[in-house]
C-alpha cells in the first residue's frame, strides 16, 4: 500500500510541478508576445506625436515672439496717444486764448 500511495503523490506532485511550469512558461510567452505587439504598434505613433510636440514647442516660441512684438507696438503706440492728447490739449489752450483775445 504504501508504494502505492508514494507512487500517486510523486504522480500527482510531478503533474502539478508540470502544469505549474506550463503555465509560467505560457504566461511568459503571453507578456512577451503583448510587449512586442504593443511596441511595434505604439512606437511609430509616439515617434509621430513627439515629431508633432516639438513643431508646436517651436510654433509656441513664435507666437511668444509675435506677442513680445505686439506689446513694443502697443506701447509705442500708446505713447504717440499720449503725445498727441497732450498736442490736443494744447491746441485747446490755444484756441481758448484766441478765443478771449477776440472778444
Amino acid at each position: 500500500m504504501k508504494p502505492l500511495f508514494i507512487l500517486l503523490t510523486q504522480t500527482t506532485t510531478g503533474a502539478v510541478i508540470t502544469i505549474i511550469a506550463l503555465l509560467l512558461v505560457a504566461a511568459i510567452i503571453g507578456y512577451l508576445t503583448a510587449w512586442y505587439y504593443a511596441k511595434s504598434v505604439y512606437t511609430p505613433v509616439i515617434k509621430g506625436l513627439e515629431t508633432d510636440k516639438a513643431e508646436l514647442i517651436k510654433q509656441v516660441a513664435g507666437l511668444k515672439d509675435d506677442i513680445a512684438k505686439l506689446n513694443d507696438k502697443i506701447d509705442n503706440l500708446n505713447q504717440q496717444i499720449e503725445k498727441l492728447n497732450k498736442e490736443i490739449a494744447g491746441k485747446d489752450k490755444e484756441i481758448e486764448q484766441l478765443k478771449e483775445q477776440a472778444k
